[in-house]
C-alpha cells in the first residue's frame, strides 16, 4: 500500500536526495505497516523523533510500535525544536 512520508528541520536529512526539497517521498509499505516499521528503515535517530502526527492527528509515544497506518496515509515527524 502506498503512504506518504515527511519529515521536518534537521530530519529532512533522513529522506533521499530527490525527496528533500519537499520534505516528502511516497513510499509502498506493507499493509498493517506500523509507524515505527515505516521509519526504521530511515535511521532516524529514537531521540529526534519527537512529534508524529498520522493524517494531522497526535499519536502518542506508547502507540507509534503497534499504531497500523492504512492506504494512502499520512505520516509526519518533526524533531523537537527549540526556540524563543
Amino acid at each position: 500500500m502506498k503512504i506518504t512520508f515527511k519529515l521536518y528541520a534537521s530530519l529532512t536529512d533522513y529522506l533521499p536526495s530527490q525527496a528533500r526539497g519537499d520534505n516528502q517521498v511516497q513510499i509502498d509499505v506493507a499493509p498493517g505497516a506500523t509507524i515505527a516499521q515505516v521509519a526504521e528503515p530511515f535511521g532516524l535517530p529514537p531521540k529526534l523523533v519527537h512529534l508524529v502526527l498520522v493524517n494531522g492527528v497526535y499519536v502518542p509515544p506508547a502507540e507509534r510500535a503497534t499504531r497500523a497506518l492504512s492506504e494512502g496515509d499520512v505520516l509526519a515527524i518533526w524533531p523537537p525544536i527549540a526556540g524563543g
